[in-house]
């Protein structure tokens, strides 16, 4: 199996981007820009589907910002607790809170994403604030669909303008990403501290994290 044969990559990149966006929700460091953006310049080189790849991307955001939203605002994010990995989750969760901030208004939820670990934070402390489900779900809707329009785009205005392999545009595409997010983020996040802003309800069963 060649790697670097974009038929390869575009055969399989609409089973990867739903898992790994979906489980980018809680764990950040999964690398769900790159897919997305791998999907644009594929779609640009002519083997994968814009339109598909695009739902796809926003589908699994919004997915996964309501399972973290709702982890919160059901109080059952105690659950993590239960094990190491998710005692990891757990503490993770709050850093990024921590960094990011507490913000659940409406443009917060849709424009958090946008940073390193925003989304993360964003859709746990708007289930911790009690947001309304329906408020909540439209603004991570909006926000899906404009981070996928962003990342989709991105991959396929590199791959429709350098003329390079989809991989080399992929790069380029991501190092750019990269680059905006981390200067957005640090302006966003220079004043923030390094414990987390929000208490959670504590059930006494459950022991805490340490």
């Amino acid at each position: 199996m060649d790697f670097t044969a974009p038929e390869t990559w575009g055969s399989a990149i609409y089973l990867w981007i739903v898992p790994i966006v979906l489980g980018d929700a809680i764990f950040p460091p999964i690398p769900s820009e790159m897919v997305v953006i791998t999907g644009g310049a594929l779609a640009a080189d002519g083997h994968a589907n814009f339109w598909l790849i695009l739902f796809l991307a926003a589908f699994a955001s919004w997915l996964g910002d309501m399972a973290v939203f709702m982890l919160f605002k059901r109080r059952i994010s105690h659950v993590l607790d239960r094990w190491s990995w998710g005692r990891r989750i757990h503490r993770g969760i709050h850093e990024a809170i921590a960094k990011a901030g507490r913000s659940s208004t409406y443009g917060a939820i849709i424009g958090a994403r946008f940073i390193p670990g925003g989304r993360l934070a964003t859709s746990s402390a708007a289930g911790i604030a009690n947001v309304s489900v329906r408020g909540f779900s439209l603004c991570a809707g909006l926000g899906a669909v404009l981070w996928a329009v962003w990342q989709v785009g991105l991959g396929y205005f590199t791959g429709s303008t350098t003329k390079l392999p989809f991989w080399a545009s992929s790069l380029i595409g991501v190092g750019v990403g990269l680059v905006i997010g981390v200067v957005v983020g640090l302006i966003v996040t220079r004043r923030r501290g390094t414990r987390s802003p929000v208490d959670e309800p504590y059930d006494g069963d459950v022991p805490q994290p340490e």
